[in-house]
């Protein structure tokens, strides 16, 4: 047998032998996460995890977590979270925010104000490197184009393994540096609407940006407004005047040109912070906390060792038995880190224009509203407020409803209490939280899920399980009734307000089409696996017949030699390839490399180290403009 044609035969049998364990590298049961260690008793959250590839030339993999909803209302929801940074994991909100567990020592409680009672929740520790998403040491991304095509790849991959939630109305939601990623996302998946056919349209519904970094300008201005409206820094001091100067310097530097981050300008939030510190008895500096000024830290951490989860949060996320029940690639796993320095150093989008001047064109076709923590000063609202003034969309100006005539802020109660209020015009809403931080569902995680519901549209009858009293304007939202779980995670009926058109119809149509998919995805694996199997044994069977007529003496019609020992023992290793599969089943069967070296094909090499890997590891990356270890300058 020729060696072109032995080495074909058994790269096909190889081939034969890796189809089923590629197949099942493509399934959502090999992402699904059965349970977490110190799970709560009760019905558990139908979760699945784990990584996918988004650059192959780099092993770049995008690392997800998903858990699915507790209730259908109408109809299908899923909200994709990213957290800022950039480089920070998502893991942030999934833990510490809007997923259904926080964590308490070495055990997991229920979040009350969980956002999957009315949503598929999915998490992404986006760009690579981040979180324990991973990639090559040398390919970070630098751009926030780059960052929207591999998440677009991403999301064409994730929906191909879960297809069930691909016609989910979706919306994207976030903080901090996630303002300039979710835009920049929503413009990527509206290009691929207007290429996709109609049967493969993504309903992009919604953006949800809480203290979000969109609009440089404004932001930058603001944090001396800020420094003075609460009484930070006396307007008129000495030290007021240091930073005035330092502020003149910056807008100096945006005349030129509006970057994402400018180095010039960032050192007014960085004096904010020096100046302000106190000295301790102790001989300490304290400092305010940026991302919560109601609170105090030591100098020069400002607000990184906060919020005060994250000590339980890291070492759960660091456990053994936590990353392999969430399917952490092992060979890549060098610790959770909540922040990547050496992600964010590489990310300076120096060649992408800000996501602000993205918001006009999306408001055309995608609602979006803007949320924020009264208590931020890193992203504060002040600068929120006034990019929206600024801001033109949709005909008009702002909040203006006509000439000299502004959409009203309208008080929000929430259980009696003054939550913050909204205001709304032409497709953007704005909510400002009273009393919280960078991290508003964290400091309240119940009036999030008000909000987020509101947004989806969502007829509310309960949060976390108890009656809530939510108004605005006095006004109380629709009210629709949820069935208790009755040890399950079953989705009930939940009917929406002014009439009985309930859900359960919809979602059987829902299965049978999903059901459909399914099995149209696992017949097209056989198809494939039969090809393989046909190809392979006539190619076995060519083999064998041409040895036995060589053994018996026949001549080749060409005149050649007959077989001898010598062209015998070429095909030692085939052989014994087949002595060890007889009476063995393809999907258990094994290798020995020796054998593979006899068989002349080469044995793939393994990947780099995992030190050309970083999942946000601990070394001791630079400090991003000297504001200090790890987390300084993340939003």
């Amino acid at each position: 047998m020729a060696p072109a044609i032995r080495q074909l035969a058994t790269g096909l049998l190889l081939a034969l032998s890796w189809a089923p364990t590629t197949r099942a590298d493509s399934s959502a049961a090999d992402y699904y996460v059965k349970s977490l260690p110190g799970q709560p008793a009760g019905p558990p959250v139908k979760m699945h995890a784990g990584h996918i590839e988004t650059d192959a030339d780099h092993n770049g993999n995008l690392f997800f977590w998903h858990f699915e909803n507790k209730h259908i209302a109408q109809r299908q929801r899923t909200v994709i979270w990213l957290n800022g940074g950039p480089g920070c994991s998502s893991e942030d909100g999934a833990m510490m925010e809007i997923g259904p567990y926080r964590v308490k020592g070495d055990q997991l409680v229920n979040n009350n104000g969980s956002w999957h009672e009315f949503a598929n929740l999915l998490f992404v520790d986006n760009p690579v490197g981040t979180g324990f998403s991973y990639v090559d040491t040398n390919s970070y991304l630098h751009e926030l184009d780059e960052m929207g095509d591999q998440f677009i790849l991403f999301l064409e991959k994730f929906f191909k393994l879960f297809p069930q939630y691909a016609q989910d109305d979706l919306y994207f939601a976030g903080e901090s540096y996630a303002g300039q990623h979710i835009p920049y996302i929503a413009k990527h998946i509206l290009e691929r609407n207007e290429k996709a056919g109609p049967d493969d349209q993504w309903n992009l519904k919604g953006l949800v940006i809480g203290n979000g970094w969109i609009s440089p300008f404004e932001q930058y201005g603001s944090y001396l407004k800020f420094a003075y409206e609460k009484g930070l820094l006396a307007q008129g001091s000495e030290k007021a005047k240091q930073l005035e100067q330092q502020w003149k310097i910056c807008r100096k530097q945006m005349a030129v040109d509006i970057k994402i981050d400018i180095s010039e300008c960032e050192a007014i939030l960085q004096k904010i912070l020096d100046v302000t510190a106190t000295l301790t008895t102790s001989g300490k500096r304290n400092c305010y906390n940026m991302y919560d000024v109601r609170l105090k830290d030591t100098y020069p951490s400002c607000g990184m060792n906060w919020p005060p989860d994250l000590t339980d949060v890291t070492p759960y996320l660091r456990r053994k038995d936590v990353t392999e029940a969430l399917h952490i690639n092992a060979a890549k796993n060098t610790g959770w880190k909540e922040c990547n320095g050496a992600v964010g150093s590489a990310f300076r989008a120096h060649k992408s224009k800000p996501s602000r001047d993205l918001l006009p064109d999306l408001l055309k076709k995608v609602p979006i509203t803007l949320f924020s923590g009264a208590e931020d000063l890193i992203c504060n609202h002040l600068g929120t407020e006034e990019m929206i003034g600024n801001m033109e969309w949709n005909g008009a100006k702002g909040f203006e409803l006509s000439p000299g005539n502004w959409a009203p802020r309208r008080d929000w109660t929430f259980e009696g209490k003054d939550a913050g209020f909204w205001q709304e015009a032409r497709n953007l809403t704005y909510v400002l939280f009273k009393e919280a931080s960078h991290m508003v569902p964290f400091d309240w995680p119940r009036r999030s899920r008000d909000m987020i519901d509101r947004v989806m549209k969502v007829d509310i009858s309960a949060i976390g399980g108890e009656p809530t009293d939510s108004r605005i304007d006095g006004e109380k939202g629709p009210v629709t009734s949820v069935p208790p779980s009755k040890g399950s995670n079953n989705h009930p009926d939940t009917k929406p307000s002014g009439g009985d058109k309930g859900s359960s119809t919809n979602d059987d149509e829902t299965q049978k089409q999903v059901d459909e998919a399914k099995w149209k995805a696992y017949y097209r694996s056989g198809e494939i696996v039969l090809v393989i199997v046909v190809i392979a044994a006539g190619l076995w069977a060519w083999y064998i017949w041409r040895d036995r007529r060589r053994r018996s003496g026949y001549q080749g019609v060409a005149g050649g030699d007959v077989a001898g020992p010598g062209h015998r023992a070429g095909a030692r290793g085939l052989d014994r390839f087949q002595d060890r599969r007889t009476g063995r089943d393809v999907e258990t069967g094994d290798f020995d490399e020796s054998e593979l070296d006899d068989l002349h094909v080469e044995t793939p090499r393994e990947g780099p180290n995992k030190e050309a890997y970083a999942i946000g590891d601990d070394s001791d990356e630079e400090d991003i403009k000297g504001k200090g270890p790890e987390r300084s300058g993340t939003r």
